[in-house]
C-alpha cells in the first residue's frame, strides 16, 4: 500500500499544483529547485526536511510506475511495474526508445533522460562509491574526502544498493564473469572484491557490479528521497514544466520563468532568503545560466544576436567557466568470444517464458539486473605523478557485428585524470544545449589515448589463458596500434556513454558553496559541479547533492 499512497501523493503534486498564466503567480517559495534528476530530488527533499517551503520542477514526464507511468510491454500488464522498474529492460531504451523518457531534439542536442529521476530512471543503475583520491586530488577545499563523511553516510543510509539483486540470492548469466575472473584474477593478478565495501581500492580490482536496486527492481532517488519529500506539506512537485530562465535583479535571483501548460509563468522566491537551485544536469544547467545572462560574453553575444537573450549586456555576468570543462567517458567496445560463453540478449516484448515467470513471480532471474555481469578497475601512473583511472565492464551479449552466441562485450572507459574536455553550447535555433563539438582524445599531449591503450595492451597480455579471444582488435596488437584503433571512428570507438559532468566546476563557475559566481542566491547542484570520477557518476552526484545541501544551509564546515 505504501507505493499506491505515494503514487497518489505524486499525482496531487503534479500538473495541477501550480497555476499557469501570463500574470505573476503570487505564491512564493523559500527554495525553487529546477530538475528532478538524482541531485535535484535529493536537494528538494533535504531542503523541505529542513523546513523550507520547496518547489521542485521537472520538464519531463513520469518514469517509474510509482510516478504514474504505465509505459511497458504487455507482459507487465496487471502488475505495479513500468518498463523502467524492471532492471533487465534497461537496454531496451536503445532498441525500443521512449519519447516519454528521452529528451527530444528540441530539448537537447545529446542523448539523455528527460523524465522524473533523470538518468537514474533509465540507466543500468550502477552505483559505485568514488574512491577518496577522487575528492582529495581533484576537488577544492570543503570537498575533500574528510569533508564528505556525513554526506556519504546519509546517502548510504537512505539509498539501497546491492551486488546481488535477484531475490533468490543467485547470480545469473555468470559464464562471462567466470571467464573474466580466470583472465583477470588468476591471470593478471587482480583482486576479487565487493566494491562498495572497499571503495578506495581501485587498482587491479574485479568483482560483481553494485546496482541501485531493491527487491529485484530499480530503486533510486525517485523511490527513496522523493517519496519522503511528498509526505511533507511544505513540498510541491510539478512535472511537464520547462524552465526558460532565472529571473534576477542584478545579483539576486527572484524566481524563474517557466512554461506551464503552454503559458509562461513567473514563479517567485520569497524576498528574504529565497534561493533558486539549478539541478538540470551538466548540459541543461549551463544552458539556463546562459539564457539568464550568465556566462562567457562571446556565447551571450551570440545568443543575444539570435534573439534568445533579452537581458541587456550591461546586466550580464561574464563567466567563461559556465559550460566549460564538459566531460564524458571515452568508450571502446571490445568483442570477446570463447567456447565457454553463451550470450544472453534481453527481449522487451517477448522474454524467454521461464525467465519472464521467474521475474514476475519472484523478482528473480536475469531480468532482476541490467546486463552488466562484471566490473574492474586499474590506474595508469605517469612519471610526472599524474594518475589516470581506467574501468572495464562486461556485458552479457555481443554488440554490432558480433551477435553470435559465443560473444560478450567488454566496455573500456577512461575515467578520472582525463585531460580532454568540451564545452556546452546553446543552439541558436532551438535553444537546446549540447556539446559544442566532439572532444574525446583532444588533449594536446595525447595522454588520454595513451592511458586507455596502455590499459587494453596490459589486459591483452593476460587474455590467452582465459580462453577468450578479441574479435575486433587483434590480441597481439601493439600499444600504438591500439591507440590508432580507439581514436579512429567506428561503431566500437569514440562512443559517448552520456555520463555528462564537470561543466560548472567548483571554484570556477560556482564557489565552493555551489553559489553561482556573481550571484547571491543562485546555486548549481548536479553533475555540472562534479569532477570526472573514477567510477560511474550516479553515486558521486548524489554524494555531491548531500554535501551541497549542508553547505547551502550553512551546516557544512
Amino acid at each position: 500500500m505504501r507505493f499506491e499512497r505515494a503514487a497518489f501523493l505524486l499525482a496531487l503534486s503534479g500538473v495541477q499544483a501550480l497555476p499557469a498564466g501570463n500574470s505573476h503567480n503570487d505564491e512564493t517559495w523559500d527554495v525553487i529547485v529546477v530538475g528532478a534528476g538524482p541531485a535535484g530530488i535529493i536537494v528538494a527533499d533535504r531542503m523541505s526536511e529542513a523546513g523550507k517551503k520547496t518547489l521542485l520542477l521537472e520538464q519531463g514526464e513520469p518514469s517509474y510506475y510509482i510516478t504514474g507511468s504505465r509505459e511497458r510491454p504487455a507482459w507487465l500488464d496487471n502488475t505495479d511495474l513500468g518498463r523502467v522498474d524492471v532492471p533487465g529492460l534497461y537496454k531496451s531504451i536503445y532498441t525500443n526508445p521512449s519519447y516519454n523518457l528521452l529528451c527530444n531534439e528540441t530539448q537537447l542536442n545529446a542523448y539523455a533522460a528527460c523524465t522524473i529521476g533523470g538518468c537514474t530512471a533509465i540507466n543500468a543503475g550502477l552505483f559505485f562509491q568514488p574512491p577518496s583520491t577522487d575528492f582529495d586530488r581533484y576537488f577544492p577545499q570543503k570537498w575533500k574526502y574528510s569533508d564528505l563523511s556525513s554526506a556519504i553516510s546519509k546517502l548510504r543510509a537512505k539509498q539501497p544498493f546491492t551486488q546481488n539483486p535477484s531475490t533468490d540470492g543467485k547470480y545469473y548469466l555468470q559464464l562471462g564473469y567466470t571467464a573474466a575472473k580466470k583472465w583477470l584474477v588468476e591471470g593478471a593478478g587482480y583482486k576479487e572484491v565487493t566494491f562498495n565495501d572497499v571503495p578506495n581500492d581501485k587498482t587491479e580490482v574485479f568483482g560483481h557490479p553494485e546496482f541501485m536496486y531493491e527487491g529485484g527492481q530499480r530503486s533510486g532517488p525517485v523511490k527513496t528521497y522523493l517519496q519522503d519529500a511528498l509526505k511533507r506539506s511544505n513540498f510541491k512537485f510539478q512535472h511537464g514544466v520547462q524552465v526558460k530562465r532565472v529571473v534576477r535583479n542584478g545579483g539576486k535571483a527572484t524566481g524563474v520563468i517557466a512554461k506551464i501548460n503552454g503559458k509562461e509563468t513567473h514563479l517567485k522566491t520569497c524576498d528574504q532568503n529565497g534561493r533558486v537551485i539549478l539541478s538540470g544536469g551538466a548540459l541543461f544547467s549551463p544552458q539556463l545560466l546562459m539564457l539568464s545572462g550568465i556566462g562567457d560574453s562571446a556565447a551571450l553575444t551570440n545568443l543575444s544576436q539570435h534573439g534568445l537573450l533579452s537581458i541587456p549586456p550591461s546586466s550580464w555576468i561574464n563567466n567563461t567557466a559556465v559550460g566549460a570543462g564538459l566531460f564524458d567517458n571515452p568508450n571502446t567496445f571490445i568483442e570477446l568470444s570463447g567456447p565457454q560463453i553463451h550470450s544472453y540478449i534481453y527481449n522487451y516484448t517477448t522474454p524467454i517464458p521461464s525467465d519472464r515467470d521467474l521475474y514476475l513471480q519472484h523478482r528473480s532471474g536475469p531480468y532482476a539486473f541490467a546486463s552488466e555481469t562484471s566490473a574492474f578497475w586499474d590506474e595508469i601512473a605517469y612519471p610526472n605523478g599524474d594518475k589516470v583511472g581506467v574501468q572495464g565492464t562486461i556485458d552479457s551479449s555481443g554488440f554490432g557485428g558480433y551477435l553470435d552466441n559465443n560473444t560478450i562485450t567488454l566496455n573500456i572507459y577512461g575515467t578520472s585524470g582525463m585531460k580532454s574536455f568540451g564545452r556546452v553550447a546553446v543552439n541558436t535555433t532551438s535553444s537546446a544545449p549540447g556539446p559544442a563539438a566532439p572532444f574525446f582524445y583532444t588533449d594536446p599531449t595525447h595522454r588520454d589515448a595513451d592511458a586507455i591503450a596502455s590499459f587494453i595492451h596490459k589486459l591483452f597480455a593476460a587474455l590467452p589463458a582465459s580462453g577468450l579471444t578479441p574479435r575486433n582488435i587483434p590480441a597481439n596488437a601493439t600499444k600504438d596500434e591500439i591507440v590508432d584503433y580507439i581514436t579512429s571512428p567506428s561503431a566500437y570507438t569514440l562512443g559517448n556513454v552520456n555520463h555528462w559532468s564537470s561543466s560548472c566546476r567548483l571554484g570556477e563557475c560556482v564557489d565552493v558553496d555551489t553559489r553561482v559566481k556573481g550571484m547571491q542566491n543562485l546555486f548549481v547542484v548536479d553533475a555540472s559541479i562534479v569532477e570526472p570520477l573514477t567510477v560511474n557518476p550516479s553515486m558521486g552526484v548524489m554524494i555531491a547533492a548531500e554535501r551541497a545541501v549542508e553547505l547551502i544551509l550553512g551546516e557544512g564546515k
